[in-house]
């Protein structure tokens, strides 16, 4: 980011907020290109949550199945988190920082068909950001299914069902640990990796054919 001097304090105070969130092992995190023109400051994280299977054995949680290969790592769920902050506010965010996220993961066509899937994503962001005691305002934000066809040489794959949310929010200050630990618990969920909340149904993983 070059010279930190020019950094203002309370960017700096988020960027050693994040570094202190905690995740689930199973997903990763890495730095990716920030955005620079969406404000002055941002930095950017791309997560990825892998899973491997038992040779012989499929576990039923979780998306799409990268390959076949026996104790192959899977990708079962990716996602990028954004944190953006203009120290002269925006009456757009309502504040001087801004989140903005976006998750993907694979379905089951009986799972990914379901009407009530984008609503039931949206409410496992608010509870994650709640259960995290992520204080935060100005939410919104969109959930696409998407179906994906095959032919011609692909026609033998079977047909697949992506859902994607996109969400953003404004965090109430730089404090922005649980803000980050709130969602990766959401990649997580996305990715039906057990254990799961209370009342919560894992998504099912589709099997390539």
């Amino acid at each position: 980011m070059g010279d930190l001097s020019q950094v203002p304090t309370d960017f700096l105070t988020a960027l050693s907020a994040l570094r202190k969130a905690t995740c689930r092992p199973e997903l990763r995190l890495e730095e990716l290109p920030a955005p620079s023109r969406l404000a002055p400051f941002a930095v950017a994280l791309g997560a990825e949550v892998t899973a491997l299977d038992t040779p012989g054995h499929r576990n039923v949680h979780g998306p799409a199945v990268r390959d076949d290969g026996g104790g192959e790592g899977e990708e079962l769920a990716t996602g990028r988190f954004i944190l953006l902050h203009d120290p002269d506010g925006s009456p757009v965010w309502d504040g001087t920082f801004r989140i903005v996220t976006y998750i993907r993961a694979e379905l089951e066509a009986d799972i990914g068909n379901d009407e009530m899937l984008g609503s039931v994503a949206w409410t496992w962001l608010v509870e994650a950001l709640e259960t995290h005691q992520a204080p935060h305002r100005n939410a919104g934000g969109t959930a696409t299914r998407i179906l994906s066809e095959s032919y011609g040489s692909l026609a033998g794959r079977s047909d697949s069902i992506d859902i994607e949310l996109r969400a953003s929010w404004t965090p109430t200050g730089p404090q922005v640990q649980s803000h980050l630990e709130a969602w990766s618990e959401m990649v997580c969920t996305f990715a039906g990796l057990p254990p799961l909340p209370d009342g919560v149904t894992a998504l099912g993983r589709r099997r390539r054919k």
